[in-house]
């Protein structure tokens, strides 16, 4: 007697994302230093008929929902599980920026690891280039 294969769960978000007749999703990832270029590239990818999922937070700037520094520092690493589960979601990832820190290049190397296509607006950056 045979089994049937069982799908990994990447497998079924693929055959699901396909049953749904979903447009590619490209995660823009970099520093949020770069939020005006993420927004333009976000409206780029848009007009090529992608879903586009981003940075939704630039704790760079100030506000109030991280002011406090101990409040920070627990939302920081709840934004980096989010934009991973956002990673694992996408088909593809875009790197806005011609500068990488440690955050973008841990992205890099988790979407690699996954498989997932890395572009990048400043290929010269590419730590793996």
């Amino acid at each position: 007697m045979s089994y049937p294969q069982l799908l990994t769960p990447e497998e079924r978000l693929a055959d699901a994302k396909k049953q749904l007749s979903l447009p590619r999703i490209v995660v823009i990832c970099g520093s949020t230093r770069f939020m005006t270029e993420m927004n333009e590239a976000d409206l780029r990818e848009t007009k090529a008929g992608k879903i586009v999922v981003k940075p939704g937070c630039d704790m760079k700037s100030p506000h109030e929902l991280w002011s406090d520094p101990v409040e920070a520092e627990a939302l920081k690493v709840r934004l980096d599980d989010l934009h991973r589960a956002k990673i694992r979601l996408a088909d593809e990832v875009l790197v806005v920026g011609d500068y990488i820190g440690d955050s973008t290049r841990a992205e890099i190397a988790y979407a690699r690891s996954l498989g997932k296509p890395v572009r990048f607006t400043h290929p010269e950056v590419d730590p793996d280039a």
